[in-house]
């Protein structure tokens, strides 16, 4: 009685096939390329296996038994869903599957955001089906999330501290120090790195940020997390404080924000791609690393 399938048994199965399509033993042996007495040999030990006869040899001439015929049908179903799985399992090898969660930092750049789309592009026209889902959140955040896997991959500002995370260098931003009309030295002609140190800022409450700040404000009576919260803070015109360029940019093409002393007092902001390094990254996951990367240049 067959009660597992072994390789053994499929090579019989293979040999009783081509028995029967050539028309019996004898005529087998070219296709099979060996002796009539090697071939009663191997369907003997495949009735032996079944446990039934599967065919009439004899004077009569080759004939399936009923149950032969059975089997034969149901060989060619295995047969068939072999290389139904083969061709499955083949193009399985080659496409990316499962579900990819992207953390975004808030408030990038059009170009920045234009990047990331042609990356998303890159990696769609990859052999794929996978989910993608995009998070804006703020870099702590990320970072938490990235610590606890539920992110795959952020893209943000990060402090470096923390040792389970790699980073790598995607692209820069450009920060400079603002006051909003209606602020004292918003319409002054020259200001003074002595008159900055008086004024009320906006405090960012990133310790990773703080070093690189060239202006630090002495006192700060304005807190926000966000760029929006800073934004609304400086428009007011009570407060000073750091901005992207291109977020500051609109508004002060329209005289509403001014910089001081940007040559002197803006600086640079590292974005980087990070993932946990303690986590085996995925198929995807590398090709979208791999996409972020080439798109960024």
């Amino acid at each position: 009685m067959l009660s597992q399938v072994r390789d053994l048994d499929l090579q019989l199965l293979r040999l009783f096939v081509s028995v029967v399509e050539s028309g019996g033993f004898s005529a087998a042996q070219g296709e099979l390329g060996i002796g009539q007495s090697t071939i009663s040999t191997q369907m003997a030990k495949l009735e032996t296996r079944l446990g039934f006869r599967l065919c009439e040899r004899g004077k009569a001439g080759f004939r399936l038994t009923p149950k032969g015929e059975q089997v034969l049908l149901a060989t060619r179903k295995l047969f068939g869903a072999i290389e139904t799985f083969k061709g499955e399992a083949q193009g399985m090898a080659d496409k990316l599957l499962g579900s990819l969660s992207i953390g975004l930092s808030e408030a990038l750049d059009a170009q920045v955001l234009a990047r990331v789309g042609a990356a998303i592009g890159a990696f769609r026209r990859r052999n794929q089906a996978v989910q993608i889902e995009l998070l804006s959140a703020m870099p702590a955040e990320l970072e938490r999330r990235l610590l606890q896997d539920q992110l795959h991959l952020a893209i943000g500002y990060f402090s470096g501290a923390q040792a389970a995370l790699d980073h790598q260098l995607l692209f820069e931003e450009q920060q400079a120090l603002y006051c909003g009309a209606g602020h004292p030295l918003f319409d002054q002609p020259t200001v003074s790195r002595e008159q900055l140190q008086r004024q009320d800022g906006v405090h960012h409450p990133y310790r990773f940020i703080q070093p690189d700040q060239p202006w630090q404000a002495a006192a700060s009576s304005a807190r926000s997390e966000q760029v929006e919260g800073t934004l609304a803070f400086v428009l007011s015109g009570a407060h000073i404080g750091y901005l992207p360029r291109h977020i500051a940019a609109p508004w002060e093409a329209r005289g509403q924000l001014r910089a001081l002393l940007p040559q002197a007092l803006g600086f640079s902001v590292r974005f980087h791609l990070a993932s946990h390094r303690g986590r085996q990254p995925s198929e995807a996951q590398r090709a979208f690393a791999e996409d972020l990367r080439e798109a960024f240049g």
